[in-house]
This record gives C-alpha cells, structure tokens and sequence, in this order.
C-alpha cells in the first residue's frame, strides 16, 4: 500500500528506499502560487539516522507501508555480541545487536519488559518502557542546605547512564527516568 502525501503524520512508521522509518515531523505547505507539497523528516529504525523528503501533493510518493512487527519481549542478559531476550508469547529467545540497542542499553534490567521492533522478520531496535526505576550508583554526597529548587550534580546509575539530578539526591537512592529524554523524574520509595 503505497501512503499519499495526506497520510504522512508524525510518528507513522513508512518504508523508503527499502529502509524503514518513523516520521519525527511533517509539515504540510499549500504556497498559494505553483503546487502544494509536504516536507518529512524520517529517522531510520535500523540504525537512527535521519533524512528529509519532500512531496508534491497529488503525485505518487513512493513510500510504503513496512513489514514491521512489535513482539513483547522480557530482557535477560547481555553477552558480547549483544543483548537477549525473552518472548512473552513463544519463550524463545531472541538475539539483538550491540549497535541495534544503541544507547537503550542504559534502561536494561534484568526482567525487565519491553518490544522489540522486526522488520522483515529480523529484530532492528528495542522501545524500552517510557519510564524506568534506576539505583544511584555514584554521585557527589549531598550537603547540608541542599533544596529541591537548587542546583544539579552528575550521577552515574546502576546501569551506567550517567544524568544530572538535584543536589539532595543520595548514594543508593532509585530515581525514576524518561526513557526518552534521559532525565531524571521523581525520587522513588523503596
């Protein structure tokens, strides 16, 4: 099924050039004089560039819907060659790529649940749950004095993402993180 410039919105995942995407942005841009167009920018799932087209309306687009496939997996270990994990429906195990991970390595725990994206039929990227619960490994003592609405410190969590949180957050402490900013939410009870 090939897409018309009227379907292409933010956060549809296409196929271009034999490649797949996700739409980050489209503009839609009627110039008044000559035809109107839509202008996308499309990050690759496979390996996280990004590349901008544009389209003149009414005429063919050549871009496709992709044979893409999410599948609830539970994370196990890593190895060298990468990470693995669990099939929730089938308990096989399923192999992904160190550079196919990419920097969501830093949301992995043991047991923990998310997708793995396929494409054709092979896995290209994990989506880590929006929010994870990480333990401070490092990070500077906190001062006496030291308020919510202060300053920030670095500090490394157990899993070796390194994120600037507030002066009063201590050693051993488990923060809640935005997996997709990398930033630090809320003090968790533990």
């Amino acid at each position: 099924m090939e897409f018309q410039t009227t379907d292409l919105k933010k956060g549809l995942k296409v196929e271009v050039d034999g490649k797949p995407y996700a739409i980050v942005k489209s503009d839609f841009t009627n110039p008044g004089k000559g035809s109107a167009f839509v202008k996308v920018r499309l990050k690759n799932l496979e390996d996280g560039s990004v590349i901008e087209r544009t389209y003149k309306s009414g005429v063919s687009t050549g871009v496709v819907k992709p044979d893409l496939e999410e599948k609830e997996v539970e994370y196990m270990y890593s190895d060298q060659d990468g990470f693995n994990f669990m099939d929730q429906k089938s308990y096989e195990t399923i192999h992904v790529r160190t550079d196919q991970v990419g920097d969501m390595k830093y949301y992995l725990q043991e047991g923990i649940r998310l997708s793995v994206l396929y494409y054709n039929g092979k896995p290209i990227s994990i989506e880590p749950p929006t929010f994870v619960n990480l333990k401070v490994e490092e990070t500077d003592p906190g001062l006496k004095g030291d308020t919510a609405t202060g300053g920030t410190k670095k500090a490394v969590m157990e899993t070796g993402l390194q994120i600037n949180v507030p002066l009063f957050i201590k050693q051993g402490e488990v923060l809640k993180i935005d997996t997709r900013t990398g930033e630090y939410v809320e003090r968790v009870n533990s």
